[in-house]
Formats: C-alpha cells, structure tokens, sequence
C-alpha cells in the first residue's frame, strides 16, 4: 500500500499520467508545481493568511484602517472571518461597474465560526453583548451555523476577540481559502433516534485542524458536513465533504462518505464514494479529503477552484482510489448509503429528547437577530433550566435540554423574543442571504424583501394555509452566488436588476423553481427548473408566489410535492 504523500512541492512522478498534455496547467500542487499562477495564489503563498492576526493586533488595530494594504485587507483578513462591508447608499447596479475599494465601508463583517452549531448561554450572552457594543445591535444567524455581525471597527477586533475566546469561541478561518466551519446537526447527542453522535469527530477535526498552517492555503473554501441524525440536517448534498450517519449490516453504526457539491453559478451535487467510515476513521478520512483538494484541486482559475470540479474530473471511483492508496494507506469498505429522511430536518417545533427532556427548534425571521435578542435568550433559557442551544443550516435556533414542565414557558418566551416554534409556512421555510445592505457583491435587498414577502404571503394565502404542504421552502438571494442555496429550494429567487416601464431597472429576481435536498417529502435531492423569461421585480415577488402556490393547490395529484409538480408543469402554469 501507498503511503500519503505529504508534502505538496514533494516529487510528483506518481502524478504524471493525469495531466492532461495539451491542456494549460490547472496549477495542481502535485501535478504542475506549487509555482503560483495566479495573485491569490501569489498573496498566500508570500504570506500564510493565518499570519495576518499579529499584524492586526498590533499595527492596524492601533493605526487605523488607512494603514491595511490591500493584500491584507482583501486576502489575509478573510482568514479570520473578516470582509469589509458594503458601503451605504450604493445601489445594486453599481456593483459590477466599481472597484472593489470603491463599493467597501471602512467597517467589516465579522463571522464568528460555530462548529456543529453548538453554544452554550454563556457564549451567546457575550455574542449579544460584541454586538450591542461594537455592532449597532446587528446580529444574522446564518445557514451555515455561524452568526454574523456588522458595522465592526478593525480598532475594537482584538478586544472582540479576547471575548469570544475567554468562553471558547473564534473566528479563525471563519471565511478565506481554508476548512470554513463544520455543519453538524443541531441535535447531536440528544436526540432519541439519532443514529450515531457527530459530536466527537466535529471536536477532534476542530481541535487537531482548524488553525494548521498546513490546511491554511487550500485552492479555495473548504466546506464539511457531519451528522448522525435521520432527518439528514446538514445539507450534505452541497458541501464540499460530508459524513451522514448510516448502520452498517456487519461494522455497526458510522459514516457514509459523501464528496464535491457546491453550488454558487455552477451548481454540483456532492457524490458518495461507497465507502463507510467508522468513528474512530472520521478525523483521518476527513484530513485526507481536505488535502486532496489542497494538493490536486485546480488553482490557476479562481473560478474552477472549488473541489466539486476535480470530483466531476475524476469521478467517484478515481477520488476513492486516490483517497485510499496515496493519503489513507488502507481500504475502506463499502457501506450502504442512508435511508431516506424521516423527519424535516430544520426541528422546528416541540420534540422529546434521549433522556426525556425537550429540544424547540424556533424561526428568527430569515435569521436575522439582534444583540439584544441574543441576551435575553440566554436569559430566558438559564431561567428554565437550560445552559445550551444549537443554531441550524436553515437559519433557525434550537434550545436544549428544557423540562418538560417549562415547555410552555420556553415557548412563549421563545415567541415574545421574535422566535416561533410554530411558525407559519413561510415564515417556517424562507431563508435569506445578507443582501445588498451589507454585501459588496449583491445587486439587491433580501433581508428586508424577504420580511415584506413572508408578511404579505401570510395574509394573501391565509384562505389556504391548511391545504398546503408543511414545508415549501422559498430562498431569496442577492446576486448569482447562491449563499442561500437557490437551487435546492421549491422556490428559488436569484437577484438581478430588470428593465422597468419608464426604462431604467429595478430589483428583481429569476425564479428557480421545484429545488430541493433529500428530505422527509424527497427521496432525492435535485436541483430547481428555470424556465426562460420567468423573471419577478421584488414588488411583485408576493403576488408571483401567491399565483404559482394557488396553482400547485388547485392542479397538484394527490400526494404530489411542489417540487414535483412544478418539474412536470407546463411553463404558463408557472409565470
């Protein structure tokens, strides 16, 4: 057996036969050399981006946000979860006409990394106070489990992140071309059907890997999935690597390996190499996969640098065999790929746990918080008993650990903070990127639209609410990159600028239509149907969804979900 090769400038002979002779190198490590080809490539192998910490603890912390070069400001910050922000005023089409310096605030978003969503109400009470001090109150959960916060003064970063660590909790590689954070379910560890405890392996990689300068320099982002709960809660389809809980018929519960989704412009579902990892391999297999993409994935295009394009290259017989005889040294073996989902997995609502306590998973509105809320959940929760809670990759909340007889408590303090946990259908399934209030990239408002949209749809379908499915899941985005996963949604919403009738533009979106992740209702997951000059400007994005939702009632077979019926409609019965 092979044993890994870890070094990535080591001897590359082992490699010669995949290059591809008449193409342009793609500038993988292990096969054209670590020379960089790129200025990304050029600024992190000058600098290791984890580098740039002490630089602003102690240079620009002190001298300002003049003092940042670029490299630093635009490359090495993201490492420990920095972007400047989207200056005010600036509308979404000016974002593709001005440079980067011209459309960024002297302000940063900062990203605190919460792997597997796990906090307890000492860490969420200092969150909520960062944010009331340093944020202007702002605070997004987001869909990768990680809460966000705006308005941030590179002056006040090192005392931001004293705080966070005195209760153990970072920033490091919350953002920038590394392992970002790793999804885990939100109930781990608690919940009564969980097939095995994500919790453990989420630990050991965080400990052992996150903040290695060796993992430091990937192609690009990194994202990982691990879960040991039914309902398949962690969108693994679209993560770079994840791990779902299965039983194996002889070697008992553990892994199925899942690798390269990814969605952005090109959207790619992740594959299952047929392969079962135990427990004790998870850490192992998990630091293989990742240096992998370090050492094999494409870097000369920044936009072919994602893993899910080395996975479409090779496939999932070859990625396995490199997996196995150059970085693992041994075989793994086959395993069986998970059942079907048998609960929704965002856990909204009231469910028992393991040791007869319950877990209440309650919606913010399309994650958004504040500082405030944040401290008076932590409040509310110690007041009933409870010290512990997850955030979810659907932007919602879940509190562990409440008696059964301080349910109706929790619940109704959970609904007075702006936290349902039994919320309406849209209320329930809409998710929203952070759109152009904060985003340098976005080219129109989601956060406030996607408010405006839930209100109005809770009014103009009230008359049909009972009919409709429990889930049906709109997600508003503010651009084409599709942070909030536009095409797994039944109804998918892709920001754009469009002509209007005195002939300048207004926001509005291209619909996705019929998107969706293995669930309790999808067997399968599948990504959404565009139909060609299906178009809505955002004033117009209630009476859109109204129309086609009415029509799914009043056309669907029985049994037939949204995203069914909307992949067989014909095309006028979806504009």
């Amino acid at each position: 057996m092979t044993q890994a090769i870890e070094t990535p400038a080591a001897s590359q002979t082992a490699s010669q036969s995949r290059r591809r002779p008449s193409a342009k190198p793609h500038g993988q490590w292990k096969v054209d050399g670590t020379a960089p080809l790129n200025h990304n490539e050029e600024f992190k192998q000058r600098d290791n981006g984890l580098n740039v910490r002490e630089r602003i603890e102690t240079v620009y912390a002190v001298e300002g946000f003049d003092s940042i070069p670029s490299d630093d400001l635009h490359g090495r910050f993201r490492w420990w979860g920095l972007y400047t922000q989207r200056k005010p005023g600036i509308d979404g089409g000016k974002t593709a006409t001005l440079e980067p310096h011209e459309l960024e605030d002297r302000y940063f978003m900062l990203r605190v990394r919460i792997d597997g969503g796990a906090l307890t109400t000492e860490q969420l009470r200092v969150i909520g106070g960062i944010s009331v001090e340093f944020a202007r109150g702002t605070a997004d959960v987001t869909d990768r489990q990680n809460i966000q916060l705006h308005w941030i003064d590179v002056a006040d970063v090192p005392e931001i992140w004293r705080r966070l660590e005195s209760v153990g909790l970072s920033t490091t590689e919350a953002c920038g071309d590394v392992p970002r954070v790793i999804l885990g379910s939100p109930v781990a560890g608690i919940a009564k059907d969980e097939i095995i405890d994500p919790t453990p392996v989420i630990r050991e990689i965080s400990a052992r890997f996150i903040g290695d300068p060796e993992l430091a320099n990937l192609p690009r982002k990194f994202k990982s999935a691990i879960t040991g709960h039914p309902s398949q809660d962690v969108v693994h389809e679209i993560n770079d690597i994840s791990l779902v809980g299965v039983v194996h018929p002889e070697l008992g519960p553990g892994y199925d390996l899942w690798v390269g989704g990814g969605l952005s412009t090109s959207a790619r579902l992740a594959e299952r190499l047929g392969t079962f990892v135990t427990e004790e391999q998870a850490a192992e297999v998990w630091h293989a996969v990742v240096r992998i993409f370090r050492d094999y994935g494409y870097r000369r295009l920044r936009n072919k640098a994602r893993l899910k394009y080395l996975m479409n290259d090779w496939g999932p017989a070859k990625f396995r065999a490199v997996l196995q005889d150059e970085y693992l040294g041994y075989e793994l073996p086959d395993g069986p790929a998970p059942s079907r989902a048998t609960t929704p997995g965002d856990h909204v609502g009231v469910h028992e746990q393991n040791d007869g306590n319950f877990y209440i998973g309650a919606a913010p509105l399309v994650g958004r918080v504040n500082g405030t809320v944040l401290t008076a959940l932590a409040d509310l929760l110690e007041r009933h008993g409870s010290r512990r809670l997850r955030t979810t990759p659907h932007q919602k909340i879940v509190v562990l650990d409440v008696a059964p007889e301080e349910v109706d408590a929790v619940v109704d303090g959970l609904e007075a903070l702006g936290l349902s946990s039994a919320p309406s259908l849209f209320r329930r399934s809409t998710i929203a990127c952070t759109g152009l209030e904060f985003c340098k990239l976005a080219i129109v408002d989601t956060k406030d639209t996607a408010e405006r949209t839930v209100a109005g749809l809770e009014d103009s379908l009230a008359d049909v609410a009972e009919r409709l499915p429990g889930q049906l899941s709109l997600h508003i985005n503010g651009c084409p990159n599709s942070c909030a996963r536009i095409q797994t949604a039944d109804i998918g919403l892709k920001g754009q600028l469009l002509p209007d009738a005195d002939g300048g533009q207004t926001p509005g979106f291209q619909v996705h239509l019929g998107g969706g992740l293995a669930s309790s209702d999808r067997e399968q997951a599948g990504l959404g149907r565009t139909v060609r000059g299906l178009k809505v400007t955002a004033d117009g994005l209630v009476g859109y969804v109204d129309r086609v939702v009415r029509r799914y009632d009043e056309q669907h077979a029985e049994g037939e979900t949204f995203a069914e019926w909307a992949h067989r409609a014909d095309e006028e019965l979806l504009k």
